[in-house]
């Protein structure tokens, strides 16, 4: 069966706008320009579509569902068995949050005492589910599965005492590199203090530290524009100066 990008767009809920776009970008030709003019997509273009709109779902980058989608290695049906793990675990995540409201509701009217452990048990996995999907594939293929898969388990199993103190240190490491951005010495008294603030933040999700890995994680910031963006929305250049105090932090740039 063939259609017309309208009625492509009415039968995905997708506007027309969006999918001249996609053929704008290259991840969804139609199949074919008909005599008058119009954008004619079959079957391949439909199945596509859907890859594409389940990666938007995922929160995937147009960019990078580019990458994906027109790869040559690119295969269909190992695509949508890797969407269907992350749709289940994206519900086992919902499943949690719900079960954490209800026992948060029963607490509340006294039908049951909820521990302190229980009513984060389900923020956790938000986000780690969060950040794997942001940064999931970039950080496995640096620093292979089971480092990655050891450091989620690290963070499951944190208490609410230790879950307090990351997200307190995570605040220093900002207020400190603030401080020190202005100075605009990254090998100063200042900088270096946030360095090791973020050598300790960092320690939380490893397993171990090396310095090795220290100084790869500060070019990342740079090398990557989603985590330049999240350390530059405050002040452009601060990805930048963090990754420059961590290099002499780590003995991996001279003084």
């Amino acid at each position: 069966m063939e259609y017309t990008v309208q009625k492509l767009g009415s039968l995905a809920g997708v506007s027309t706008r969006a999918l001249r776009y996609y053929d704008e970008l290259g991840i969804l030709r139609p199949a074919r320009i008909n005599s008058s003019g119009y954008r004619i997509y079959g079957q391949s273009e439909v199945d596509r579509l859907q890859q594409i709109l389940f990666y938007r779902e995922l929160g995937l980058s147009l960019d990078r569902i580019k990458d994906i989608v027109t790869a040559p290695s690119f295969d269909g049906k190992h695509a949508l068995r890797e969407h269907r793990e992350k749709l289940l675990e994206k519900r086992e995540q919902l499943d949690l949050l719900i079960a954490n409201v209800e026992k948060t509701l029963a607490q509340a009217e006294g039908r049951m005492i909820m521990t302190n452990k229980e009513k984060f048990e389900g923020f956790k996995q938000k986000m780690l589910d969060d950040n794997e999907s942001k940064y999931g594939q970039e950080i496995r293929a640096k620093y292979g599965d089971e480092q990655v898969d050891k450091s989620n388990r690290k963070i499951k199993n944190m208490t609410e005492a230790q879950y307090a103190e990351i997200e307190q240190l995570g605040a220093d490491v900002h207020a400190a590199l603030a401080e020190a951005f202005a100075t605009g010495d990254p090998a100063g008294e200042l900088a270096q203090k946030a360095a090791d603030l973020h050598r300790q933040w960092l320690s939380f999700y490893w397993d171990s530290y090396t310095k090795e890995a220290h100084a790869g994680v500060a070019q990342m910031y740079v090398d990557d524009e989603r985590f330049t963006a999240y350390y530059d929305k405050v002040q452009p250049g601060s990805a930048e100066f963090l990754r420059d105090a961590v290099l002499i932090y780590t003995g991996m740039k001279s003084q």
